[in-house]
């Protein structure tokens, strides 16, 4: 059970966090010349600050109550080191200049033309700049500045949704012994999810996937305080690995950023290698119709953010992906501006 000095340290470490990342989008809007600003066509209301702030309070308490539940542990970096803090707060505003470019210049500014070795065997939707971000996935100066720049975006909030992927982990680990279990986390990127996944099971073996060779880099580096952790280069659509290899397999925020017909490979291959009788767990971007006054942010992003695959994801559920696989879906939930999926293999 929590005490309610955790409890106070939890509640100031997030004020904390979500004011230090909400304030620089505030800035970096200012500095990008207000982003996009749209409206949507039909009248629509577009969330305000007020609402985006209820429903990151919604998050933190929602989070809180795993924690006290005994779900997860604390974040173990709930009070950052500020040096690091600083330091890629001014990464990330060195930056903000090429990705204002990209954002004025538009959707041909955003294909980019790597040098031949990083290129290689890469498929050819995975190159470009994601989010208007410099390098694409494709340099180690993007993988030191991506997390930093997925918490801008969701001011503060992407470490509690990511942590919602845990909840069901949580229960279908509940009362077995994780030593010789096997876990694969599928699209991993710089291993920031994993690192929560270690830290409440250390003895569970973990096994990052990623297309990018500086982000697995990255993820090497993070999860090297713990054993059984490794890396593998490989795309979601073509894991190698056998048939039900792994007895739990997560997925973080890749979906959306995939080709339909590639969306659909990849729920095939993570369904392939889970054990009978396994979890798969996916958590990615609301769809239309998930929280209706959210709806405008929704088709806003793709715009502003350039997810050049976004606007066909939220409008299909991809939950019938993972049944046409032969696994059974259980409801989804909710949280932010994420819905989290569990799937089973009968």
């Amino acid at each position: 059970m929590a005490t309610a000095m955790e409890r106070l340290a939890f509640a100031a470490g997030q004020a904390a966090r979500v004011g230090w990342y909400m304030g620089q989008y505030a800035l970096a809007a200012r500095i990008d010349g207000g982003r996009v600003a749209k409206r949507p066509p039909d009248g629509t209301r577009m969330p305000d600050t007020a609402d985006v702030l209820a429903e990151l309070r919604e998050l933190m308490r929602r989070d809180w109550a795993n924690i006290e539940a005994g779900l997860y542990r604390m974040p173990h970096d709930l009070l950052p080191d500020p040096v690091r803090l600083l330091r890629e707060a001014r990464l990330f505003f060195e930056d903000l200049p090429r990705v204002a470019r990209r954002r004025r210049e538009g959707v041909k500014a955003a294909r980019m033309q790597p040098a031949p070795e990083q290129a290689g065997g890469l498929p050819r939707y995975y190159l470009q700049n994601f989010h208007y971000q410099t390098d694409g996935y494709l340099s180690d100066r993007s993988a030191r500045l991506y997390d930093h720049q997925v918490e801008v975006l969701f001011g503060g909030g992407a470490d509690a949704m990511r942590r919602q992927a845990l909840v069901p982990v949580a229960e279908h680990l509940r009362g077995r012994r994780v030593r010789g279990l096997r876990l694969l986390d599928v699209a991993a990127g710089t291993g920031r999810f994993l690192t929560f996944v270690k830290d409440n099971w250390p003895g569970l073996e973990v096994t990052a996937l990623d297309l990018s060779a500086p982000y697995l880099a990255e993820a090497r580096r993070r999860l090297s305080p713990w054993r059984h952790a490794h890396c593998v280069q490989a795309a979601a659509e073509a894991i190698p690995a056998p048939d039900g290899a792994f007895d739990l397999v997560t997925c973080v925020y890749l979906l959306h950023e995939l080709p339909p017909k590639v969306r659909e490979q990849a729920a095939a291959e993570m369904a392939r290698v889970l054990k009978p009788g396994g979890l798969l767990v996916v958590v990615d971007s609301l769809v239309l119709g998930d929280k209706p006054a959210l709806d405008p942010l929704l088709e806003l992003f793709p715009a502003a953010f350039h997810e050049p695959y976004y606007a066909g994801y939220i409008r299909q559920d991809f939950r019938p992906l993972f049944e046409a696989a032969g696994l059974n879906a259980a409801p989804v939930s909710l949280a932010f501006l994420s819905r989290v999926a569990a799937f089973t293999k009968p």
